[in-house]
C-alpha cells in the first residue's frame, strides 16, 4: 500500500469513527485570539492556523510539529507561485466533494465533521489546495531530473526482462494535441468567464485531432500544439488521470492554467512493447511513491535552507 493510500485509509477510518461519535476531537473558536508566530519569506502564519494544523494531524493520527508541517505548507505555496502553478477553486471544491463521497456523505456532511474536528473546510480545502499544486511541482522537477540519461540502461533493462521470465512490459503511448485558449494576466478577471464557455464549446465539438485546427481557425488566441508520442508513465501528474480515462477522439475535461483555459485532445493511443517503452514501465514500476516522497523531503531541505523564517 502507498504512503498515499495509507494517509487515505488513515483519514477515512477517523471520519468513520466522528461520524458515529468515536473521535474525541478538540474544538476551537473562530473567535480564539490569533497571534503570528513565524513569518516564512514575508507569509504569516498565525497561531490559529497551527491550531487547524494540530487538530488535522490527529485526524489523519500523523505524529510530529504542526508548526513545521505549517512551515513547510508555506514554502511549497511559494514555489507553486513561482512556477505560476495555480490550483482553481473548482478543482479544490472537486477534490474535496469526491473526498467525501468515497466515504458515502456529502459535503456538507464533510463541512460538518471538520469543523467539529477543529479542523475546518477551509483549513482542509488549503491543505488540498497545496497538496495538489506540489505534485505538480514535483512532477515538473522530476521530469527534470530525468532528461537525458534518468531511465535505466539498456543492460539493466535486459537482466531485468530476463527476471520477469523474458516478457517485455508494454505501455501505452498517446499521440496528443493540447488546446489553449489563452487568457493575457492582465485581461484575466474581465474575460476568464468568457474564455471558459467558448473552450468548453470547443472541446464539445472535438472529435478528432485532424480537424481541431480548421476548427481554431476562425477563433482569436487559440493554440493548437501537436504532442507527439507521449508514453503513460511520461504523462504530466496533472493531466494523467483524464488522459488515460479518455478515448481516442475525445477530449480531457478544460482546465484553468496559467495560460488559460487548455484541454487535450486524444489523437490515438495503442500498446507498445518496444525498448523505450520497457524502460519507462520498469523504471517507474513501484518507485513512483518513494521517489516523490525522497525528492519531496530533499527539495523542502533545500528551500529551508535559503528561505527567511522569523520565529515570533
Amino acid at each position: 500500500m502507498t504512503p498515499a493510500r495509507k494517509r487515505f485509509v488513515a483519514v477515512a477510518a477517523c471520519i468513520a469513527l466522528s461520524m458515529f461519535g468515536g473521535l474525541a476531537a478538540p474544538t476551537f473558536s473562530a473567535a480564539q485570539a490569533s497571534e503570528i508566530k513565524y513569518v516564512v519569506n514575508g507569509a504569516p502564519i498565525t497561531s490559529y492556523d497551527v491550531q487547524r494544523r494540530t487538530a488535522l494531524m490527529k485526524l489523519f493520527r500523523q505524529k510530529g510539529s504542526a508548526s513545521d508541517q505549517m512551515i513547510e505548507q508555506a514554502l511549497k505555496s511559494a514555489e507553486m507561485a513561482r512556477f505560476n502553478i495555480r490550483i482553481s477553486k473548482q478543482q479544490v471544491d472537486g477534490a474535496y466533494a469526491n473526498f467525501a463521497s468515497s466515504n458515502k456523505m456529502k459535503t456538507a456532511q464533510l463541512d460538518q465533521i471538520m469543523n467539529q474536528a477543529g479542523v475546518t473546510a477551509r483549513h482542509m480545502k488549503e491543505f488540498i489546495r497545496v497538496q495538489m499544486g506540489w505534485s505538480q511541482v514535483l512532477g515538473m522537477r522530476m521530469r527534470s531530473s530525468s532528461a537525458g540519461g534518468g531511465l535505466m540502461t539498456e543492460q539493466q533493462m535486459v537482466r531485468k526482462v530476463f527476471e520477469l521470465g523474458g516478457k517485455k512490459p508494454s505501455a501505452t503511448e498517446y499521440m496528443l494535441q493540447k488546446i489553449t485558449f489563452v487568457v493575457p494576466a492582465k485581461e484575466r478577471n474581465a474575460i476568464l468567464g468568457k474564455r471558459k464557455r467558448e473552450a468548453e464549446a470547443f472541446r464539445q465539438r472535438f472529435n478528432g485531432c485532424e480537424s481541431s485546427r480548421q476548427f481554431a481557425k476562425g477563433l482569436i488566441d487559440v493554440s493548437v500544439q501537436d504532442i507527439p508520442r507521449v508514453l503513460g508513465p511520461e504523462l504530466p501528474p496533472d493531466w494523467k488521470t483524464a488522459i488515460e480515462n479518455g478515448k481516442p477522439g475525445t477530449a480531457t475535461p478544460t482546465r484553468e492554467t496559467a495560460a488559460g483555459i487548455e484541454f487535450i485532445g486524444i489523437c490515438s493511443s495503442r500498446e507498445v512493447n518496444d525498448d523505450r517503452a520497457a524502460q519507462m514501465v520498469l523504471n517507474n514500476e513501484g518507485k513512483l511513491d518513494e521517489k516523490a516522497e525522497e525528492m519531496s523531503k530533499k527539495y523542502l531541505s533545500e528551500l529551508r535552507e535559503k528561505a527567511q523564517i522569523v520565529n515570533r
